[in-house]
């Protein structure tokens, strides 16, 4: 029996990960239970298993008296010297408690308490499992719709796909994988209640360090992104050493890298453009594929004039204005986008004195995100729409 115990407790380890001292105290705690519901109260009984054997004992400790006023606390001289002769009073006799004498409701109680700290421990070790990868991308199977809601296992436990961490337009089958982030893990009586996101900007990051072996090793660092989930995400990023080129890095070799992201995100297009400490050549930047004629930014209150050639005007603002905000949100500066004949116009070329003859080096790479405002869009030019 005792070999099976061990067996038994050997197994729980190995499968759910609980230790296995943990569940030889709940057994100790169980017998307790056992008696005091067989015996009223517990205070001087005692149960031990043996850690190694499996073997336990149950026990009283009673105090040897003269004249025994408590049976279950106390046990007279003479009944305690029958055992030993060298008792005295003020000493404590054990008294052997023999288990197989308890009752049934006495034996469910004590089979609760184990079940219920087997339970207790499933939970705890769920949570740790999954609170340590808050932050972090996770593969997971899609089980069924709940409404709106998608339910992804993880394995030992569920996750719930909101719809407000879908992408629009997102469809999935059952038993379908995908990559999840990991937005929180919270501690319920019911086990880890875990939410996750397709939307969220960091999943594209946690996609390129599991991708790039660069942005793994800190190489290249992905200083800021930008993401409309769904259309398009801008990143922004650097190289800690000069011979490595980060945008091409993350692009990989005839695309590789950032197709698999790409196809990962169901499309999703995905621009890189190179950081620079220079607000003015990261705005530029940020901006691209659309070419900058100049950028002036103030980087005491957050904000940039830019002028664009006019027939880069539709391109720089994006459609709907897409390509203009999430260059803003990458930048951290509010965008105000000019043509230049607006900015002659205007008087604007003159005041920051603008030499035409100067032609820009322009960047064919994408975009960013940092917590900017919108961009404002000047000019009656903006027709919402980039060029084909």
């Amino acid at each position: 029996m005792n070999n099976e115990l061990m067996e038994a407790l050997n197994t729980l380890e190995k499968e759910k990960d609980i230790s296995k001292d943990v569940l030889l105290e709940a057994i100790e705690n169980s017998l307790l239970t056992a008696c005091k519901t067989h015996f009223g109260k517990t205070d001087n009984i005692k149960a031990h298993v043996d850690r190694e054997t499996g073997e336990f004992e149950v026990y009283a400790e009673l105090e040897v008296v003269e004249e025994v006023e408590d049976p279950s606390m106390q046990i007279s001289l003479e009944a305690a010297r029958a055992k030993s002769g060298q008792y005295h009073v003020g000493d404590v006799v054990r008294k052997e408690i023999r288990s197989k004498e308890f009752g049934r409701i006495a034996t469910q109680n004590a089979k609760n308490v184990i079940l219920q700290k087997i339970r207790e421990e499933e939970r705890r070790v769920l949570f740790n499992q999954f609170n340590g990868k808050e932050r972090e991308v996770v593969t997971g199977v899609v089980q069924r719709y709940f409404g709106k809601n998608i339910s992804i296992n993880l394995g030992k436990c569920d996750a719930m796909l909101s719809e407000n961490e879908q992408i629009k337009g997102e469809s999935f089958h059952p038993n379908e994988r995908i990559k999840i982030y990991i937005l929180e893990v919270k501690d319920t009586t019911k086990g880890p209640r875990i939410l996750v996101s397709r939307t969220h900007p960091e999943l594209v990051k946690r996609l390129f360090e599991a991708e790039v072996s660069e942005v793994k090793d800190g190489t290249v660092e992905i200083k800021g992104i930008a993401r409309e989930a769904g259309s398009r995400t801008k990143m922004a990023v650097a190289s800690n050493d000069p011979n490595v080129d980060p945008v091409g890095a993350c692009v990989g070799v005839n695309g590789n890298r950032v197709n698999a992201i790409v196809e990962e995100l169901r499309g999703e297009k995905i621009d890189i453009i190179p950081w620079s400490d220079n607000s003015a050549i990261l705005i530029e930047n940020a901006l691209s594929p659309a070419k900058v004629i100049c950028v002036v930014a103030d980087d005491d209150e957050k904000t940039a004039q830019v002028i664009v050639p006019d027939y880069q005007l539709s391109l720089a603002i994006g459609k709907e204005g897409q390509n203009a905000r999430l260059a803003a949100r990458l930048t951290g500066y509010k965008i105000d986008i000019k043509s230049e004949t607006q900015a002659r116009e205007s008087g604007l070329l003159e005041e920051i004195g603008y030499d035409a003859s100067y032609e820009g080096e322009y960047d064919d790479y994408g975009e960013i995100y940092e917590g900017g405002e919108y961009a404002e869009y000047g000019g009656e030019e903006y027709s919402g729409l980039e060029p084909q």
